[in-house]
């Protein structure tokens, strides 16, 4: 079975439907969004529903910070830009749009894998896994080998070696990397709707379970149509101009 494992899409229309259209020609059976599927773009309803219509069918989807964050309105520790927009969604949100949002859960199990948009050791604490260390306490906090996470928009993938130390590389996009299940894994597929590793094409990954076989994906998409809806909106020009320069 091939699962999409699609991450921090934030309202981004344009990216979503290009990395859809991807994975279907990837011939995925499974589909997994792992949060923020707010925040940032100008097409917030498009996605929830989006989403939501993909979750009827059997998905799997966990809650975001910014998801949250609509939800219970933002939170002191966020940026200006992302608190505007935070509120400028609870705005052009329906109230059945944010209830699906108020009842995703933090994270899912599915046989051996974990789905969770920030970590295992405290889902809605939020922490980012930036190294080997908080990668390290995020592998440790499941008993499943295969974690699955966003939060982090710069795709990375962090091993337990043979010696029992974490590693990681940056992979590269559309090679199949073995992950044997005799080891443990923590994926980040990157971010499908705002990449941040000065690559603007959007990211996702697919698991091959029966293969063992984790390969990442970047897809080209039209930012400057989701850019000019941003500017549209009246939302912040930084915004939209990051989604050029991915960053």
């Amino acid at each position: 079975m091939k699962i999409a494992l699609i991450a921090d899409l934030h309202a981004n229309r344009e990216a979503v439907e290009s990395v859809i259209e991807h994975a279907r020609a990837q011939h995925v059976d499974e589909w997994v969004f792992l949060g923020d599927f707010v925040g940032y773009g100008a097409d917030p309803g498009w996605v929830v529903d989006t989403v939501r219509e993909f979750v009827g069918q059997g998905a799997v989807a966990v809650q975001g910070n910014h998801d949250q964050a609509v939800v219970k309105g933002a939170s002191p520790g966020m940026r200006p830009d992302a608190r505007f927009v935070i509120e400028w969604t609870r705005a052009h949100l329906s109230p059945d749009q944010i209830a699906f949002l108020a009842e995703l859960p933090l994270h899912q199990q599915r046989d051996d894998r974990l789905y969770v948009h920030a970590n295992a050791w405290n889902p809605e604490g939020w922490e980012y896994i930036l190294g080997r260390s908080e990668a390290q306490r995020s592998i440790w906090a499941t008993e499943r080998p295969y974690t699955f996470c966003g939060h982090v928009h710069e795709p990375r993938l962090y091993y337990v070696s043979g010696v029992g130390k974490v590693a990681d590389f940056v992979p590269t996009p559309g090679v199949a990397i073995p992950v044997p299940p005799h080891r443990r894994w923590l994926a980040i597929p990157g971010s499908a709707g705002q990449p941040r590793d000065g690559n603007p094409a959007a990211c996702y990954a697919v698991f091959d379970d029966l293969q063992r076989e984790l390969t990442f994906h970047r897809v080209p998409y039209d930012f400057d149509s989701a850019g000019a809806k941003i500017l549209a909106a009246e939302l912040p020009q930084r915004l939209a101009s990051r989604l050029e320069d991915g960053h």
